[in-house]
């Protein structure tokens, strides 16, 4: 089974965001693993392509996570701290894109759609490990 490092690089109340590969990722900011409005903690997780009821398809999802259901790897732009006034498109999940931007002031990862179907077609549907580091400056 493959292992891929997350590495996160930076957090705020915009986000949590690193690379995953040559991806760029964007996660809610740590909020001590609460459902829904935190990223995850640091560890190593096995990975499963599997059914996404909320997305109607296959996604990558992390399995057993302390605390926590339904971790899944998917497009989006926005993971911000909705309570501070910022925007998300993720309740605890992992965002990829090819590159990082920002819009109305916000930080987001840019070209999602494309870097999770890219993602998931070089996966192949194969379990993985995906371990995450913080690598905070």
């Amino acid at each position: 089974m493959k292992t891929l490092t997350l590495r996160r690089t930076e957090t705020s109340d915009q986000g949590t965001f690193g690379k995953l590969g040559n991806l760029f990722t964007g996660e809610c900011p740590n909020r001590d693993n609460q459902t829904g409005i935190s990223c995850v903690l640091p560890g190593t997780y096995e990975v499963h392509f599997e059914f996404s009821p909320k997305h109607g398809c296959n996604k990558y999802r992390l399995q057993n996570v302390e605390g926590r259901e339904a971790i899944e790897i998917h497009s989006g732009n926005y993971c911000g701290d909705t309570s501070k006034g910022f925007k998300s498109d993720v309740e605890g999940c992992i965002l990829l894109g090819n590159g990082m931007s920002e819009i109305d002031g916000q930080k987001i990862v840019s070209d999602s759609k494309r870097a999770v179907a890219w993602f998931e077609s070089y996966m192949d549907g194969e379990p993985f490990l995906l371990e995450i580091v913080e690598d905070y400056a």
